[in-house]
């Protein structure tokens, strides 16, 4: 893999600090004899946001999937700050601070906004928390607090996003991890996401981003790896893959 390192400046481009939150090491996975993930190793540090791009089928959301125990590794290993998970389940995972909104959103939608957020907080019991998060989500997603009482399946793409990434945030997480979250949204609504996802990163949260759209993800991330068919060839800066020929020949469309 090449990787270019290099300090990140900016909104929503924190800088690095020495221990990673998040490291994959060697991580290798197969879908029976079909190798998916092979040698894939990454960091994101805490305070960052880190975007994972690649082509469809590339293996973004496999590693995604591992990273929050849905899936167990063949080989290598998942840390979080320092200690190793990738034994552990996913209700483990998500306990110790690990939010997954995955793509395609996932709600249920014969619930309520409300009751689906209510599900992201079920492992917490500090209700005064649980307050506080609601307050947050419903400021950064105003439209969901107006939208309360409504049933999920009946909202627009967009909303469902909103309650998608809300109820991710609901469990008040150390890392936020955030699947295609522009998936069949208009443009306005695509920059409206971003918008919150930076603002989020703002407050302190770090957040590990995959995204089709590779020119917005590596404008938003500090840091960035390229996944191809399970591998990761290029790893750096936002600014370094931006401006790499091989990146803007294959993703941004230049």
């Amino acid at each position: 893999m090449t990787e270019v390192t290099a300090p990140a400046t900016g909104d929503g481009k924190q800088p690095a600090t020495a221990a990673p939150l998040l490291e994959l090491r060697e991580i290798a996975v197969y879908y029976g004899r079909v190798r998916a993930l092979n040698g894939v190793s990454l960091s994101v540090n805490e305070g960052e946001i880190v975007a994972l791009i690649g082509s469809n089928g590339a293996g973004k959301t496999t590693t995604l999937r591992t990273i929050s125990g849905l899936i167990r590794p063949a080989k290598g290993d998942v840390r979080f700050r320092g200690e190793p998970i990738h034994h552990l389940g996913a209700e483990r995972i998500a306990r110790m601070g690990v939010a997954h909104a995955p793509e395609g959103r996932r709600l249920f939608g014969r619930m309520t906004v409300r009751e689906n957020l209510e599900m992201g907080a079920y492992a917490r019991h500090d209700r005064g928390g649980v307050r506080e998060s609601f307050d947050r989500v419903y400021t950064l997603f105003p439209r969901l607090r107006e939208r309360h009482a409504q049933l999920a399946g009946s909202l627009s793409g967009g909303e469902q996003q909103m309650v998608a990434i809300g109820r991710a945030l609901m469990s008040n997480p150390t890392l936020l991890m955030l699947d295609e979250p522009s998936l069949g949204l208009a443009p306005i609504l695509v920059d409206a996401i971003f918008e919150v996802i930076r603002e989020i990163n703002a407050r302190g949260g770090t957040i590990l981003l995959i995204e089709q759209n590779a020119g917005l993800a590596l404008r938003t991330a500090s840091r960035g790896y390229v996944l191809e068919t399970g591998n990761l060839p290029i790893a750096g800066s936002s600014d370094e893959l931006l401006n790499s020929p091989d990146v803007q020949r294959a993703y941004l469309g230049m």
